[in-house]
C-alpha cells in the first residue's frame, strides 16, 4: 500500500486555516496533519479545539511551535502556510531549503510584476532569492496552470477576490471576444470572514450587520493579480470590492461589452469549451444565475450571464466560498495536482 503523504499547516487557527485542516483531515491519502501555530496567534492554545470549541471530543488536534527539525522528525514533506502575507514572505526561503514543498494561502508570491507587488511593501532579508522564488512560483489556479503544478514547489494559492473575477473572464478574452477599449467593470462582494480573523473597527458586528460597504476601491490588493493573469492593462479594469453582513460568500456581478453581436449559445459555448473537463466549475445555463448560497460549502465556482438584446452588453456573474474555492479547497485542489491524484480527492 502506498505511504501517506504526511503535511503540516502553519496558521491553523485562522478561518481558512481551519478549513484547511478540516479537509487534510478527511483527505484519504493523507496522515494526519501537523498542526503548527504562529507566535502571535492564541499563544497560549495547545490543541485546536481549545480556540475551536466545536473540535471537541474528537481525539484532540494538538498544537506545536514551528521548528524545522521537528518537521524533519515527523516526516513532513508539503508545508502550507496560512499566514500573513508578509510572514509568508520570510518563511518559504527558509521551508523550501529545508526541502519542502510549500502551498501559500498568502499574497506573498502571487504577483510577478514589480507594480503590482509594491502595494505590499515587502522588506526581502535576501533579495536576490526573493526575485528568483517569485519568479519560480505557480499561480495555483489550476483551471488556468494545473498543468504546471506536477513539477512546482512553490505554489501560490490565489486570492479569493481573484478567482472569482479571473475564472468568469479568462474564457472570453482568450476567445478574443471582449471589448477591452470600452473597459471591464466588477463589482464583487464578500462575506466578512474574507477579511480574516482578526477584528478591526469595520468588521465589528455594529458596522456589518444591516449594513453594505465598499472599500479599497481602485487599490485593493488582488487587482494586480487579476490584470496579470488575464494580461489586462491597469487602465482596463475597475475593481471594487464590498463587504457583506454575511459569514461567508463571493459574489462578482462584471460587465462588459463584445467586440461583435453575440447570440447567449454563443457566450454559452466560450465556458462550456474552456472549463471542459474542469471539475470545479460550474455553468448555469441562462437565464439561470448563480446564488451564494448555491456555492457556500463546496469548492465549486459557479458562473452565470445574462446578454443584453443587441447581443452586446453582457453582465457575469461569479460565485464562490472564499474560503474554500478562495482559500482552503483551492490549496488542496492544487495539492491533489502537485501529487498526480484526482482532482477532487478530499474534496467531494
Amino acid at each position: 500500500m502506498t505511504a501517506k503523504l504526511k503535511t503540516a499547516v502553519l496558521g491553523a487557527t485562522g478561518y481558512s486555516g481551519l478549513e484547511l485542516t478540516r479537509i487534510l483531515l478527511r483527505h484519504p491519502r493523507l496522515e494526519k496533519p501537523f498542526l503548527l501555530r504562529r507566535s502571535a496567534d492564541n499563544g497560549s492554545a495547545t490543541d485546536l479545539a481549545d480556540v475551536f470549541p466545536a473540535l471537541s471530543g474528537n481525539g484532540g488536534y494538538p498544537l506545536h511551535s514551528l521548528s524545522w527539525p521537528s518537521l524533519k522528525q515527523q516526516g513532513v514533506e508539503l508545508l502550507f502556510l496560512a499566514t500573513p502575507h508578509e510572514a509568508s514572505r520570510s518563511l518559504v526561503p527558509q521551508a523550501l531549503s529545508q526541502g519542502l514543498r510549500v502551498i501559500d494561502l498568502s499574497g506573498a508570491w502571487r504577483l510577478k510584476q514589480e507594480q503590482h507587488r509594491a502595494i505590499y511593501n515587502f522588506q526581502d532579508a535576501d533579495a536576490a532569492t526573493a526575485a528568483e522564488l517569485t519568479e519560480r512560483a505557480v499561480y495555483g489556479l489550476p483551471e488556468l496552470n494545473g498543468d504546471r503544478l506536477a513539477n512546482a514547489t512553490l505554489v501560490a494559492n490565489p486570492g479569493c477576490y481573484a478567482t472569482s473575477v479571473i475564472l468568469a473572464l479568462a474564457p472570453l478574452l482568450k476567445a478574443g471576444v471582449v471589448d477591452r477599449s470600452r473597459g471591464i467593470v466588477s463589482d464583487s462582494k464578500s462575506g466578512v470572514s474574507g477579511a480574516g480573523k482578526e477584528p478591526t473597527a469595520k468588521t465589528h458586528f455594529v458596522s456589518v450587520a444591516d449594513n453594505l460597504s465598499a472599500y479599497s476601491v481602485f487599490n485593493h490588493r488582488h487587482v494586480g493579480e487579476i490584470v496579470e493573469q488575464l494580461q489586462l492593462g491597469a487602465d482596463e479594469l475597475i475593481f471594487t470590492p464590498h463587504l457583506l453582513p454575511i459569514p461567508r460568500g463571493i459574489l462578482s456581478t462584471i460587465y462588459l461589452h463584445l467586440n461583435r453581436e453575440m447570440t447567449p449559445l454563443e457566450v454559452e459555448s466560450c465556458f462550456t469549451n474552456f472549463y471542459s473537463g474542469k471539475r470545479w466549475v460550474r455553468i448555469f445555463h441562462t437565464p439561470k444565475l448563480p446564488q451564494v448560497q448555491f456555492s457556500l460549502q463546496t469548492n465549486y465556482c459557479d458562473l452565470g450571464f445574462c446578454l443584453a438584446e443587441d447581443g452586446r452588453r453582457l453582465v457575469l456573474i461569479s460565485c464562490i466560498d472564499n474560503l474554500l474555492k478562495g482559500a482552503a479547497g483551492q490549496a488542496v485542489q492544487n495539492m491533489n495536482l502537485m501529487y498526480g491524484w484526482q482532482e477532487d480527492e478530499g474534496l467531494q
